[in-house]
């Protein structure tokens, strides 16, 4: 049977799957590994200007360590909020949690920079990077941190966002989602199995010390958006594997974006990948699929894509050219 493939570059996706695991996985979780699979975990959180959105995901994650252990250490790291949203957050912030004021939307990858250097400067085997509002549904922190352990030779792994897709990379097109295969899970009890990826979607993943120590942090070139492609191609550079846990679910169902500006950086970064992976020819052949979608896209509008913006795409495709990346443009 032919494959049907999705053209992706999107870190965080949304899931309408439901928010709970089978029960038989939360029972497991809490006579094995359990809920005390998250002790001595770091957790950064991205930030900016949802700071009641915050809150709750913070919440979601201390849950998943209750009582007992060590529990998740938890730094958040705010992108320049307006003031009122930042008080929100700090309103009875629990002990312990840290929360480092940037001053400035630096994005997603820089921010998420920051907390990983303030892990990096812990003694912390893994850390889980996600934004502000992810929502692990029950059993998923443990699930993925108990996954990630038991595979030493994986530096990523992410959570499920419920696409029934796994994460690729086509050297000419960028960052896809392939048909995840069919398979018996007549063995996997708790309805999780493991499946090897290209890299882990940004909606919640884990990262392994060795791995981001030997290959470095987020490009912040990309600012948003395939910042994780471009990391799991350095991991598998390396040698390291990547991880997706099936059935350990999460979604994001906000978005606080322009549309215009999510098209632009989409199609800016995917170049920008392309053609620091791949080549420049595959960078040029892109350009000529985005020609082509626009050009479609103008003739029959119903085709578009949700962020279609046809004054963003070609200031995208300009600034890949010319190397212009970072914060994207004021594309008004």
């Amino acid at each position: 049977m032919q494959q049907q493939w999705t053209v992706r570059c999107q870190a965080r996706h949304t899931c309408r799957h439901p928010s709970l695991l089978p029960p038989l996985l939360f029972a497991d979780l809490l006579t094995g590994q359990g809920l005390r699979a998250v002790d001595g975990v770091h957790l950064v959180l991205v930030h900016r200007n949802r700071g009641a959105t915050c809150r709750g995901t913070l919440q979601r994650f201390l849950d998943s360590s209750p009582g007992g252990g060590p529990g998740l250490t938890v730094t958040v790291v705010d992108n320049g909020s307006d003031v009122e949203e930042l008080a929100l957050l700090r309103k009875d912030l629990p002990v312990g949690v840290e929360v480092i004021e940037t001053g400035a939307n630096l994005g997603f990858g820089p921010g998420a920079n920051v907390g990983l250097q303030r892990w990096l400067d812990s003694g912390s085997e893994i850390c889980l990077v996600a934004p502000h509002d992810a929502r692990p549904a029950i059993g998923t922190v443990e699930t993925l941190v108990a996954q990630l352990r038991t595979h030493p030779e994986a530096g990523l792994a992410c959570a499920d966002v419920g696409d029934g897709q796994v994460p690729r990379v086509q050297s000419w097109l960028g960052p896809i989602g392939e048909p995840a295969p069919v398979v018996d899970d007549s063995d996997h009890a708790d309805g999780c199995r493991w499946e090897t990826a290209d890299y882990p979607h940004g909606t919640l993943m884990a990262l392994r010390r060795d791995c981001v120590a030997q290959i470095g942090l987020f490009d912040e070139r990309y600012f948003a958006y395939c910042e994780e492609a471009d990391l799991g191609i350095r991991a598998r550079e390396a040698g390291w594997t990547v991880g997706l846990v099936r059935g350990a679910l999460v979604e994001n169902p906000e978005s606080n974006t322009d549309a215009a500006v999510i098209d632009y950086l989409m199609v800016r970064n995917t170049l920008l990948l392309l053609r620091v992976h791949f080549g420049v020819a595959n960078m040029a052949f892109r350009i000529g699929v985005v020609v082509a979608e626009h050009g479609v896209g103008w003739w029959r509008p119903a085709v578009r894509g949700p962020y279609h913006s046809g004054r963003a795409r070609f200031r995208a495709v300009l600034d890949a050219v010319t190397s212009s990346f970072g914060p994207p443009p004021d594309i008004a």
